[in-house]
């Protein structure tokens, strides 16, 4: 497949400056910020205090600043979340209208942007995906990167389902989702080393006790693709609800004992079929 590239609308940018900027991100976020570097970018989150999500967003170091990359129709209310928690810290908070989020993706895409084909590489203002390096390349820029075929963003979207992948206000419901729930220890979303962070008590709870039930599985619909919170049912049970959709993929949260194969849920009008990615760890999948 050769590398296509869009332009993401759904996403925006906000610059966080000062230098106080790491230890103030380091206490909410639930991946250490350490780790962040012009060679390195992460995926994180920030949680409510009850451990549920809230935002997600990627953060990359750009000429001593943080570039995220974050939900475009909640960026201003992101904003004012991180400002409650200032303070006195010596950091900005600034939206970047300015820059553009593009995703490119396919075949040989990290050869072509001389990118190693390891999540979260970075340089010049481009990072592999910290998530899952089939995703492909993401960047916060002024302008499109040049020679690779325009595509539509609907592309990258069943692109992203197709992996499995949840992406924040769509498949991780504000006040609702559980970062463990959502496979976002498999995505690289959380630091297990770096100390305490808002919601970290519930998260380190939820793994060592082992009180995942629930996961995000994609899905092959057949029939009418359900609306976002339709009831999924096995045997007339409910099992789960259904998240976001894109043509015969989809993502579902599902309860981890009701997968088996060949399993077939029943949610509106339509059959789920869903499925294991390959980056999924689960204890017993049947």
């Amino acid at each position: 497949m050769t590398p296509t590239m869009t332009h993401l609308p759904h996403r925006g940018v906000i610059e966080i400056q000062g230098e106080d900027k790491a230890t103030f991100l380091q206490g909410l976020i639930s991946n250490d910020i350490q780790l962040v570097t012009p060679e390195r970018t992460i995926y994180a989150t920030l949680l409510n205090p009850q451990g549920r999500f809230l935002y997600d967003f990627f953060i990359m170091e750009k000429d001593g600043s943080y570039l995220l990359d974050v939900e475009a129709a909640r960026l201003e209310a992101l904003l004012k979340k991180l400002s409650l928690y200032k303070l006195r810290s010596k950091v900005t908070l600034t939206p970047r209208p300015d820059r553009q989020v593009f995703a490119v993706w396919g075949d040989s895409v990290a050869a072509t942007l001389d990118l190693p084909v390891e999540a979260g590489a970075a340089h010049n203002g481009i990072f592999m995906d910290p998530r899952l390096v089939e995703l492909g390349v993401r960047a916060m820029s002024k302008d499109s990167l040049k020679d690779f075929q325009a595509t539509t963003p609907q592309d990258y979207d069943l692109h992203r389902l197709k992996l499995g992948v949840p992406e924040g206000g769509k498949d991780l419901i504000p006040e609702r989702a559980i970062l463990l729930e959502s496979g976002l220890d498999e995505l690289n979303a959380i630091s297990w080393t770096k100390g305490c962070y808002m919601g970290q008590e519930l998260t380190a709870r939820t793994k060592y006790r082992g009180l995942v039930r629930k996961r995000i599985f994609p899905v092959i619909i057949e029939g009418k693709a359900p609306e976002i919170g339709t009831e999924v049912l096995l045997g007339g049970e409910s099992v789960g609800e259904m998240r976001s959709h894109n043509t015969s993929n989809g993502l579902a949260l599902l309860r981890v004992e009701a997968v088996k194969p060949q399993s077939e849920f029943v949610c509106g009008d339509a059959l789920l079929k869903p499925y294991i990615p390959v980056w999924m760890r689960l204890e017993d999948p049947s």
